[in-house]
């Protein structure tokens, strides 16, 4: 049976993209202004393996669920922006539905 794996990509999308805005708003400017390093180092160590895994997350649901190649990059390129999964996420609900509507055909 095929599992659907856009609640993983979806809870791993939320989870990177928080990452990168902590990342972005307050491991950078502890580093930049108050000369702390160290919360870049946390941070974007964790804000990396989340990458790496939605990235995962993002091939395997795209082979399982036979996403059109334009989601697929549209996703990635909002994973590169601060805010860029929040808008993504939206529409997730909408892509369960249709895996589950092509899952009863």
């Amino acid at each position: 049976m095929l599992q659907n794996p856009i609640p993983v990509l979806r809870k791993i999308a939320l989870w990177e993209a928080v990452s990168y805005l902590l990342l972005l708003g307050i491991a950078m400017p502890l580093k930049y202004i108050w000369g702390k390093p160290l919360a870049v180092k946390v941070v974007g160590m964790a804000h990396g393996v989340l990458f790496v895994l939605f990235c995962a997350a993002l091939a395997v649901t795209w082979l399982k669920c036979k996403w059109p190649f334009g989601r697929v990059v549209g996703m990635f390129i909002a994973s590169l922006l601060p805010f860029g999964p929040f808008f993504f996420d939206r529409r997730m609900p909408e892509y369960e539905k249709e895996f589950a509507e092509k899952r009863l055909r």
